[in-house]
This record gives structure tokens, sequence and C-alpha cells, in this order.
């Protein structure tokens, strides 16, 4: 006969595993949403310090219209001016890729009402930063942090996986000495950030830093890299990449060694060259393992602080400022309301380039690979 003890032994047993890790779970659940209500509150809201310690003033949208529209849009989105030929380029390249991404949606023959919403939403912030890039770009034009932080997204993660995944490939060659190169190329890894960006700021020193020699015997002339936007971004972009190839060639040499070598040798035999080796067998295996770790780092990216603060403590102007700094000054100078508000739009704005990543990137390699 079945009793009451009998059945709650029973459900125990069938549900031991969800109460295992609901402890887990709501603990981590508590920490992550959290801190999302207290910024959302804050990001609504104008802190001001008084007699009787602080008082949190509700201003409604009142933060984002300052940043979008108001006294911070420039800060943030930059100083426009008329569209430049390097911006019709722009536009006109982003026109040509959403276009692309359009047909090829139309014609995949998996349409849903939410992938469309998505890509709605993908496509429409595309072209927004792209306008706004355009628009920012030109010679009396000032590109803010939102524009600046992509730049190093983009631009950084690229320099770094092309680098990283090259080394890789030929460490996984047969070659002499390969285990010294993976040592040597894993060091950076080991540096802080704020190490890495004092020893870059010696190293770009064009008066006393070890390139200046060869910089002088050139004739090149003196120059600052931190007095000009694009340099001092440039040096930022060089530092970032130096820290984190080591972890994409990690990643990379795994991701090669670990393939089949079976198919490999077969090619051999049958007089394959290397680049169709390459092509054929080798890209494939490796190709979702590549678009996973292009996404971890293009969020990692989207926090970057600790150098352009080091660097350039954001200059020349606030040319070389990342939303992150951004914030983070915001808040040095007790304005944790626009602070709040700049850490939403890194987070929205971070949020679907990584989700479009995943869907038009990473979901393709890995059915591919299947």
């Amino acid at each position: 006969m079945e009793t009451w003890q009998t059945r709650t032994v029973d459900w125990f047993d069938r549900h031991s595993g969800r109460l295992f890790v609901l402890p887990a779970s709501l603990l981590i659940l508590a920490f992550s949403i959290f801190p999302l209500i207290i910024s959302a509150w804050l990001a609504l809201s104008r802190f001001k310090l008084g007699s009787e310690g602080y008082e949190l003033i509700f201003v409604g949208w009142n933060n984002f219209r300052k940043l979008l529209f108001g006294s911070e849009q420039y800060h943030l989105l930059g100083t426009f001016m008329p569209i430049s030929w390097l911006g019709w380029l722009i536009v006109a390249a982003a026109i040509v890729l959403i276009g692309s991404g359009i047909r090829s949606f139309v014609t995949s023959g998996h349409m849903t009402v939410m992938g469309a919403i998505g890509r709605l939403i993908a496509f429409g912030l595309f072209a927004s930063l792209a306008w706004l890039f355009a628009a920012t770009v030109g010679d009396k034009g000032q590109i803010g942090s939102l524009s600046t932080t992509i730049f190093y997204v983009f631009l950084g993660v690229a320099i770094q996986f092309v680098i990283g995944a090259g080394l890789a490939f030929l460490c996984s060659l047969r070659i002499r000495g390969r285990s010294f190169f993976r040592v040597v190329f894993f060091v950076p890894l080991m540096v802080t950030p704020v190490g890495i960006a004092y020893t870059f700021r010696m190293m770009a020193d064009m008066t006393v830093g070890p390139i200046s020699p060869l910089w002088h015997w050139l004739g090149l002339g003196d120059f600052s890299w931190a007095t000009n936007a694009w340099s001092a971004r440039l040096v930022v972009v060089l530092g970032d990449s130096w820290q984190w190839i080591p972890f994409m060639f990690l990643v990379m040499l795994a991701a090669f060694e670990s393939q089949p070598k079976d198919e490999i040798e077969a090619a051999e035999l049958d007089g394959a060259s290397g680049f169709q080796i390459f092509g054929d067998i080798t890209w494939p295996s490796v190709a979702p393992v590549a678009a996973t770790i292009v996404l971890i780092r293009m969020i990692e990216a989207f926090k970057i602080v600790d150098l352009p603060n080091v660097l350039t403590n954001g200059g020349p102007g606030i040319a070389s400022e990342s939303l992150t700094l951004h914030a983070f000054m915001q808040w040095r100078a007790l304005d944790l309301g626009a602070s709040a508000a700049i850490s939403y739009v890194l987070l929205f704005t971070s949020t679907i380039i990584c989700v479009s990543f995943f869907n038009f990137v990473v979901n393709p390699a890995r059915r591919a690979r299947q």
C-alpha cells in the first residue's frame, strides 16, 4: 500500500537533481539580478549628496536623453559633421552587408517570426552604428566613446584572431623548438593589464623609448602618438592585442592538435596540396572553436578599461575613451545616474552584437561541422 511517506520519497527521488542545484541557482540569480535592478534604478535617477547622506531623485529617461540628444551627446555619440567620402564608403559597405544578410535569410527557407524580429533589431543596430561612424569619422568630426568601443572590439579581436590562429597553426606543425614557442607566446597572458599598459606607454615613448632611435634614424621627425586621436586608439588596440593573442593561440592550438589525423594523411596520400588540406579539412574542423573564442573575446573586449585608462587616460580629449572608461569617469564624478545609463547602453549594444554574431556565425559553423 502506498503511503504519504513512500510518495514523498518517490517525489524527492524524481526531483533530487533539481533540488541539489536549486540553492546554487538561486544564489547566482540573486547576485546577477540584484545589481541589474539597482543599476536600472540608478539609470533612471539623479544621485545627490546632502547633509543627511545621499538622495536618489527619480528623473525618468532624462539620463538617457542627455546621452543621446542632450549635453552628453558629443561624449557618447560624437560630433556630427557632413558625411565625407570615407563615410559614404562605410555606408555603402553596410548596405551591401545588410542586403546580403536579408537575402540569405529570405532564401534560407527557415524564416520564422522570432527570427525576423531578431534580424530586424540586429540590422537596425548595425545600420545605426554604420551611419553614426560615417557621420562622425570625417576630418572635422569627433567619434564618441560608443564608436571608439566598437573600433576596439572589431579591429582588436580581428588582429588577435588572425595572429593567434596563425601562430597556433605553425606550432601545430612538426617543426623544431615548438615547445619553446608555446611557452614564449603564452607569457603575455600572465601579465596584468596595468603592467601591459605601462609597458606599452614606455615602448611608445618617442623621446626615450626603445623605438625612438629607429624612428629618428628613419628621419620621421618628432611625433607623439598621445596627441593624435587615431594613433592613441591604435596603441590601445596594439596593447590589448598583445595581451590577448596568447589566449587565441592557446585555444586554437588545442583545436588544431585535436583534429583527426586520418583524413589529413589520406588527403596527403591522394596528392592534395597544403592549401587544399587546410581549406577542405583543417579549417572546417576548427571553425566552431574559432567562432566561439571570437565571441568570447568580443564580449570581453566591450569591457576594455585598463589600457585606455593607464595608456592615454582617455585622451587626447576623449578620443580613446571606451564606454566602460566613460562610465567610470562619470561614476568618479559622482554622477551615478549617467554612469549607470552608459552601462545600460553598453549592455544593450554588446548583447545585440554578440547574440547576432552567435546566430549568424557560431551556429552556422557548428551546423556545417555536423
